[in-house]
């Protein structure tokens, strides 16, 4: 490693979230989407899971959320075997996952509804993440009326909104141009700032990793195996309001083109 990273240590605090020996196996066992994932993943912490594509980076997060079972090993939250989807553990997904009938307002209302938050309670909070996303003009705009983006946000307040422990994110902001990506990304740095949340994040994009988390998992191409496990010592327990902040600290380039030499090295094994 350089100056800039170093391998990742189990901390002595308990994890949030455990991934012992896990494995994910389809078709009666013949594909194997990963296998020997163990990974911890600590309280506060932002965590970046990259990889070439089909390296079982969604796979890990599916099996977090509970959508998916491991074939092999386990997957714990707060020390006890996850078993499906759970208020602790929130999902965003890179699709726009706003229901078209229901304004913003009610759209993210909507999950503390089924959590069986007060009425009042739940209006209040979510009022409260839509004027946090900038978007309090809109509360009363269905998702037909909103952007790419500001659908995105909507979907972001609705998760949030349910105060989940663990904020699970699948290449969140892929579908967004480029202008309005890196306002999300600095939008959800601000919000991290404030909130006391363990984040699992998926994302092709190497910038975006590097800016977001303070750890990145890197898996190889498939099987999806950890290959690294990097802390982003360069940061110094800093995250950045402004991205070109990042992009002039002295060892962000290394960092970002040592990356690129793994992606690549996983590449070629596939070519």
């Amino acid at each position: 490693m350089n100056a800039g990273t170093q391998t990742h240590s189990h901390s002595s605090r308990s994890a949030v979230i455990r991934s012992v020996d896990a494995a994910r196996r389809y078709l009666g066992g013949k594909f194997t989407a990963v296998e020997n994932v163990s990974l911890d993943f600590m309280k506060g912490q932002v965590t970046a899971l990259v990889g070439p594509s089909g390296c079982g980076k969604t796979t890990v997060l599916r099996l977090i959320s509970g959508l998916e079972e491991p074939t092999e090993g386990q997957i714990l939250a707060g020390g006890k075997p996850i078993e499906g989807p759970g208020p602790d553990r929130g999902m965003i997904f890179q699709a726009y996952t706003s229901f078209p009938w229901l304004t913003a307002l009610g759209n993210v209302e909507y999950g503390m509804n089924i959590l069986k938050v007060p009425k009042a309670e739940a209006r209040e909070r979510a009022m409260q993440w839509l004027e946090t996303f900038h978007l309090g003009d809109f509360a009363d705009a269905y998702p037909a009326e909103l952007s790419g983006g500001m659908k995105q946000r909507v979907a972001i307040a609705r998760t949030l909104a349910q105060n989940p422990a663990v904020l699970l994110m699948d290449e969140p902001f892929g579908a967004l141009d480029a202008q309005v990506r890196w306002e999300m990304q600095e939008m959800m740095i601000e919000i991290l700032s404030r909130e006391d949340k363990t984040v699992i994040l998926v994302t092709h994009d190497i910038q975006e990793a590097i800016y977001l988390a303070d750890r990145i998992v890197f898996f190889t191409s498939n099987p999806g195996r950890v290959k690294h496990d990097i802390v982003l010592e360069f940061k110094n327990g800093h995250r950045f309001a402004r991205k070109e902040e990042m992009l002039k600290q002295r060892d962000y380039a290394e960092i970002e083109a040592q990356l690129f030499v793994w992606m690549r090295e996983e590449i070629q094994k596939t070519g």
